[in-house]
């Protein structure tokens, strides 16, 4: 098959990659704030539960997470499509690094910042709400956009449960062509370009997230 018919094919599993990676994004993310701010502000019971949930996502295989979502819950009685299934998957375990990340974030604003929302009146939560995050918000972005690039590569993941992917596209393809090496050479390069794309997203976010930081006078 020539170039011009691989691609359209290839692009088709690019765009599932891209549906199953803006799903599994605000799941991730959503985890990550939750998790990572009751580490730091909630009583010890949950806290030791986000815990358990941070290094349990972060110390085991993604893979056998996607696995264990997609065949064995139903053994359980919990059936799930394999669309849903890949993204509560990916989310969990990339909502558990990017809880760390919303930790250390957090506490890397300075004490003085503290201080001076104690001092002007602010409750705890509008501590949190005016002061901390908008200022740790700047120090995210980066690693967060290390973790989207991330996830956007672990969808290949899902091909092992049989969603028409982008992986599972070119795999497909090289076992009926055997044009292993045009095939996944255009692979890497979609891999590549949503990559950079992503890359420049973030430090779009982290520009524009620093200038309104600066006109607010939080810049610390």
């Amino acid at each position: 098959m020539e170039l011009s018919e691989l691609t359209p094919i290839l692009l088709q599993g690019a765009w599932i990659t891209l549906k199953i990676l803006c799903l599994s994004l605000p799941v991730a993310g959503a985890l990550a704030f939750i998790a990572g701010l009751t580490r730091l502000f909630a009583p010890t019971p949950l806290r030791q539960i986000a815990r358990v949930y941070i290094e349990f996502f972060r110390g085991t295989s993604a893979l056998i997470q996607l696995y264990w979502i997609y065949f064995v819950l139903p053994f359980f009685g919990l059936n799930l499509d394999a669309m849903t299934a890949s993204v509560i998957a990916l989310g969990l375990n990339i909502g558990a690094y990017g809880a760390e990340v919303v930790r250390g974030s957090v506490l890397a604003v300075p004490k003085g910042q503290y201080e001076a929302a104690v001092a002007l009146n602010f409750t705890p939560w509008g501590r949190l709400w005016r002061i901390i995050l908008p200022q740790s918000l700047i120090n995210m972005i980066p690693p967060f956009g290390n973790l989207a690039i991330e996830l956007m590569k672990a969808t290949s993941l899902v091909s092992l449960i049989t969603i028409g992917d982008l992986t599972y596209k070119a795999k497909t393809l090289a076992d009926a062509t055997l044009q292993v090496g045009e095939i996944f050479g255009l692979v890497l390069l979609i891999y590549f370009v949503m990559a950079q794309a992503m890359a420049f997203l973030f430090r779009w976010l982290e520009a524009r997230l620093g200038r309104g930081l600066d006109r607010g006078g939080l810049r610390s």
